[in-house]
């Protein structure tokens, strides 16, 4: 295709979603500019636990969570938490939530959960090598941890959701078994299960740093600037910025956290919330992580990042204006001193992210109802890292106006 004759679409965004919708669209010979208020992996993407968690399918609104709820929502150190100072401004998010925990609505979720992580896994694989990025992979599993067998058994039907779903695992019911698999941790956890197909990444700032740099290498621009608003016109779509007026012929929208008020420009009104996430990471490693650690009941994971260890997660509601409640990133470095005896807590860096949630748990990969030419790839909550190589194929083939590998309908904006 002439230079003259590329499609330009702009994508606003650089984080993992931003980045890897731009390789994707670039590698369908589009010119592709990337635009960030901030620069590449500045926010969400370059602090998370660097997962690609897969293996979990299963939304975060599940039959009988509004019961669990309300005694998680009062600690505000607890695995879920809710803000006072939020609770009026998220009660219409929280009405949609509880309504998406209702069966009827939690199957279909997790059958297109599962079909998104298929097509990202995927994906993924198709892009690691071309992208030489083999180095930045550990292929070491993960363990889910469980104390006692009660709690165990109480973790059942998700594993057999997983199994149903075509996902590999191993159920271990001893403290010996898990040991064979990660030594040294506390005799508390007596059960677990064990995903061998789990993958990290080294450092998902460095992931999204590299993705980046070979998009620049293949042509592809990225400017710094503020977005202030998406128009279409009769010809495209205008951007107004800090920097004056963009345009292009499609616009892509994967700014995470921020991206319905980037949408609420256009019209249309998205009821995107943010699972605030907090961590703490230690520059070396005083335990020996040999596999990615979720400690399921208490809400948090521990993860190789570098030559270092990541203590971080939890879920807490409370938008994007409140300042950090830093408390929760110390709750978990003192619960990781007892579930990894030996584990120095000093010399950490404490950091909180915005995940961009939707109530259903499923992300927003559609055409704006407002204009063919806007497409929106947000809404991923804790698994846009996951997700990002199947959405930016999925973004790719919507731009392209073919058809995606898989149906689209369940991502669609206009189910809200």
């Amino acid at each position: 295709m002439a230079q003259s004759e590329q499609a330009e679409i702009l994508v606003i965004g650089a984080g993992i979603i931003g980045v890897t919708s731009a390789l994707a669209l670039q590698a369908q010979e589009h010119r592709v500019r990337l635009l960030d208020r901030k620069g590449v992996a500045a926010e969400t993407s370059r602090g998370n636990a660097g997962a690609f968690a897969f293996p979990e399918v299963e939304p975060l609104a599940t039959p009988g969570i509004m019961r669990k709820a309300p005694k998680w929502l009062l600690d505000p150190l607890g695995p879920l938490s809710l803000r006072p100072a939020y609770a009026a401004r998220i009660a219409p998010w929280m009405l949609r939530f509880w309504r998406a925990s209702w069966k009827d609505r939690y199957e279909p979720a997790v059958a297109a959960q599962s079909s998104l992580m298929r097509v990202s896994q995927a994906a993924l694989e198709r892009l690691i090598p071309r992208v030489d990025g083999e180095a930045f992979m550990r292929r070491e599993g993960q363990l889910q941890l469980y104390e006692g067998r009660a709690q165990f058994e109480a973790s059942l039907p998700a594993w057999k959701l997983r199994g149903q779903h075509g996902i590999a695992f191993d159920l271990l019911e001893s403290p010996g078994a898990i040991a064979e698999i990660q030594p040294g941790l506390s005799p508390r956890f007596t059960h677990a299960g064990f995903t061998p197909g789990w993958l990290n990444v080294t450092d998902p700032a460095l992931w999204t740093e590299h993705l980046a740099r070979q998009f620049v290498a293949a042509g592809g621009e990225i400017e710094i600037v503020e977005i202030q608003s998406v128009t279409p016109t009769a010809s495209g779509v205008e951007i107004a910025t800090s920097a004056g007026p963009r345009r292009a012929d499609q616009v892509v929208i994967a700014a995470g956290a921020w991206s319905h008020r980037i949408a609420r420009t256009l019209g249309d009104k998205i009821p995107l919330e943010t699972e605030r996430g907090y961590n703490t990471t230690f520059p070396t490693a005083s335990f020996d992580v040999r596999t990615h650690l979720s400690f399921s009941s208490h809400g948090f994971v521990v993860s190789r990042i570098g030559e270092g260890l990541r203590v971080g997660g939890a879920v807490e509601l409370g938008g994007l204006e409140l300042a950090p409640n830093y408390k929760r990133a110390e709750t978990l470095v003192r619960k990781t001193v007892e579930f990894l005896p030996g584990f120095d807590p000093n010399g950490g860096t404490q950091w909180m992210g915005f995940r961009p949630s939707l109530p259903d748990s499923l992300p927003v990969i559609s055409r704006s109802p407002r204009s063919d030419r806007v497409i929106y790839a947000f809404g991923h909550g804790h698994l846009g890292l996951t997700q990002s190589a199947g959405t930016a194929e999925l973004v790719a083939s919507i731009a392209a106006r073919r058809e995606a590998e898989i149906p689209l309908g369940p991502f669609d904006v206009r189910r809200f």
